[in-house]
């Protein structure tokens, strides 16, 4: 079944806004192969920015996946859909299998929180697979917010001026046992806060 007309013309309006954003870069533009990793609810300018590399995205299974599906597609991205609450195992594996073939992005407290809430499976897909794995920070400087969604969600207004705040490449040892990845996931969630100026 084909999206609604409603998601149709939402598709269309969001990829014509995007077209006016304008981004300030901080750190070091990732290079191939990397998994980055952003939170969701600042994820959108992210998932523009890559659109030109032939990026892979992990989508959801939701309703709300599916629009979102709609504009990856439109921006060019190969889709794995699934999360760690659905298809979660094959999710990873695929991820592991594909993340060498360039950047895979990944919102590390979707799809439904806690927010701001740094899972593991980036981490993991990073340890396994030998990619380094970056954290992207994000700044928007006006923009809507969707106060009731779970992510606190941020639409950036036409024109608006962006800020990626890039970590270095983090190279994650083989290894890691549970406890030392427990920790990384913490130092990962704290770093990616401080990137995007949040305040715990």
């Amino acid at each position: 079944m084909g999206l609604k007309l409603s998601h149709r013309l939402g598709i269309f309006l969001v990829r014509l806004i995007s077209k006016t954003w304008r981004y300030e870069i901080i750190g070091n533009v990732p290079k191939k192969p990397s998994i980055i990793s952003f939170w969701h609810g600042l994820m959108l300018p992210v998932w523009k920015y890559f659109s030109k590399n032939n990026p892979t995205a992990v989508v959801s299974l939701s309703k709300d996946g599916e629009v979102l599906s709609g504009i990856l597609e439109k921006w060019g991205y190969r889709l794995i859909r699934g999360s760690s609450s659905k298809g979660g195992k094959e999710v990873l594996e695929f991820i592991i299998e594909i993340a060498k073939d360039g950047f895979t992005l990944i919102t590390p407290d979707g799809p439904q929180g806690p927010i701001y809430e740094f899972k593991a499976g980036a981490v993991i897909a990073s340890q396994r697979s030998g990619v380094p794995l970056i954290l992207c920070g994000v700044k928007i400087k006006c923009n809507y917010t969707f106060k009731k969604s779970w992510d606190r969600f941020l639409f950036p207004y036409p024109f608006s001026k962006i800020m990626l705040n890039f970590s270095e490449p983090i190279i994650i040892d083989k290894e890691l046992n549970k406890e030392e990845i427990n920790k990384l996931l913490k130092e990962c969630e704290i770093k990616l806060k401080e990137l995007s100026n949040f305040n715990e």
